[in-house]
């Protein structure tokens, strides 16, 4: 966590009642399988406060395993591509020509100033909303509220009803607010594909004297190997059929 929130968490005026919250859901992980890990439950804390350009604001974690990472939205490389995200890689395309990513990690957006905060931080193993109305809500409200009124010229972007819900804790005097429908496929086509989320980020940002972000998600070195090693045993592999079948 950077010790830019130190301040922001010891004022939280229910910390007793996070505390407990911490303690009730170790204690769970010693029979229940808890996502994300408890070492990356506050991971999104790593980006520094006066840094954060962007909030995209998540419900709960993915609740299957390999998935949740501590990041909204975001899923570990290797892992499949869940479906918001490949709908957010469509409208990321169609806005911004950006191929999609053959990755689901979207640590280099966060390192960029992406605040990818999820309103519940815990979630059980196939069991989503499984830690909804615990106290999360109340800790990662009061967060939004502080980054409304420390920060100035920050995108909040809230996709789907739920995250839609957040913005009076939002300023919108000092903010940009992008709301539409969540990227779901069971929503996606009521109002988020073409919302051209991503230029308005830029555009705004840009107008403020903020830069912009970079959305392409490149590759890392190590996977780009592990992709040629794929590609080069699979290529192999054609080649000794067809010598087979030519024999």
């Amino acid at each position: 966590m950077h010790n830019s929130w130190n301040e922001v968490i010891k004022n939280y005026p229910k910390i007793d009642e996070l505390n407990e919250l911490i303690k009730k859901i170790d204690e769970k992980r010693l029979t229940t399988t808890i996502y994300p890990p408890k070492e990356q439950v506050f991971r999104v804390f790593d980006l520094a406060l006066e840094d954060i350009k962007v909030v995209i604001l998540g419900q709960d974690p993915y609740h299957n395993p390999e998935q949740a990472c501590g990041l909204s939205f975001s899923v570990n490389d290797g892992v499949p591509l869940p479906k918001s995200l490949i709908n957010i890689y469509k409208e990321l395309h169609d806005d911004l020509g950006i191929n999609p990513a053959k990755t689901g990690n979207l640590e280099s957006w966060f390192n960029q100033g992406v605040f990818l905060l999820n309103a519940v931080l815990t979630v059980e193993k196939n069991s989503p909303a499984s830690h909804s109305k615990m106290g999360w809500e109340n800790f990662t409200d009061y967060i939004i509220e502080t980054i409304s009124e420390k920060n100035e010229n920050v995108v909040f972007v809230l996709w789907g009803a739920y995250a839609r819900s957040k913005n009076k804790l939002i300023d919108p005097s000092k903010h940009l607010i992008i709301e539409s429908a969540h990227p779901s496929p069971l929503s996606a086509y009521r109002g988020f594909f073409g919302s051209k989320v991503f230029s308005q980020i830029n555009d705004y940002l840009d107008s403020h004297g903020r830069g912009n972000i970079d959305f392409e998600l490149k590759m890392k070195t190590n996977e780009q190997i592990s992709f040629f090693k794929i590609f080069l045993k699979n290529f192999k592999y054609i080649l000794s059929k067809r010598y087979i079948m030519s024999t």
